[in-house]
């Protein structure tokens, strides 16, 4: 059966699901994620809780085993396949596009180190109190979500998420102390790559440099990347780049001019279209807003 993209809308219509339109899906116990006997796209990123049962999926042709107190991710793009889950499986889901994400981490390295954890470690299992602590931020953002009538609705959302981010950071440095460092040399590469965008974004996003500085080809780590994350270099790169001109404007007075010299944009007219081009206004638009 050919391969179908799936979309946050279309998630939205599950049963028990609360739907933030700016690009986010809390969703309880449902047995629709559990009806798609063919392989589909996701084109956001999930992160979800098995209360009870248990489920097995594939991602990228990787299979993988969920049971109670497990903690499973899927990243965008990524193609979920031979999905199947007893009758007692019990989850609860959050999803949310990567741009609503983008909104709410303050810097790069929290891009960064979710994604990487993400890629080697798609399913963990939680302590006690790790499971305690989830699910006491899923359901205070779930109630949040049902206020409709709260002004700052969508910023205090934001604001809890980031909030559980930071605890989910710890998960991610308790899980980090007990491996052993191996990979395969493409998730290797993949991690150097994401590293070195980290530390040279404002300066640097020509493909070519990063395959010199990693003593491959840039074909080569285009096909590699791809490989490992169904995204280009390039794509990558200007996502570091964006978030970073996103969160200037956010969070500091530097005008657009200083902000462009600081990223290496040949003038501050540069950097606008390039905005404009990624997030579809302007950064003065986006400042106002």
């Amino acid at each position: 059966m050919a391969l179908r993209d799936i979309y946050l809308d279309e998630i939205s219509q599950w049963d028990h699901a609360q739907y933030l339109k700016e690009g986010l899906v809390l969703a309880e116990n449902t047995n629709n994620a559990a009806e798609h006997p063919h392989p589909v796209r996701t084109n956001f990123i999930v992160m979800a809780f098995c209360e009870e049962g248990h489920a097995q999926y594939t991602i990228n042709t990787r299979k993988l085993h969920v049971n109670p107190g497990d903690l499973f991710f899927i990243s965008e793009r990524h193609v979920v396949d031979d999905t199947e889950a007893s009758t007692d499986f019990k989850c609860q889901y959050i999803l949310v596009s990567t741009k609503f994400y983008h909104g709410f981490v303050q810097n790069v390295q929290n891009v960064s180190s979710l994604l990487l954890f993400s890629r080697n470690n798609p399913v963990v299992a939680l302590t006690q109190e790790e499971i305690a602590v989830f699910q006491s931020y899923y359901n205070l953002i779930w109630q949040k979500m049902e206020n409709h009538e709260h002004h700052f609705r969508t910023d205090l959302v934001k604001a809890l998420l980031l909030a559980m981010f930071y605890d989910l950071s710890n998960v991610i440095w308790r899980v980090g102390k007990m491996q052993s460092g191996k990979s395969r040399r493409g998730d290797t590469i993949f991690e150097n790559f994401i590293r070195l965008v980290e530390e040279n974004y404002r300066t640097e996003r020509r493909v070519s440099w990063y395959a010199e500085q990693l003593g491959i080809s840039g074909k080569y780590l285009s096909e590699v990347i791809k490989h490992v994350s169904q995204r280009t270099p390039n794509q990558w790169i200007d996502d570091y780049v964006v978030l970073e001109i996103r969160v200037q404007l956010k969070n500091t007075t530097k005008s657009v001019r200083e902000i462009a010299q600081e990223l290496r944009f040949a003038n501050q007219s540069f950097l606008g279209k390039y905005f404009k081009e990624h997030v579809g206004i302007s950064p003065t638009e986006f400042r106002k807003r």
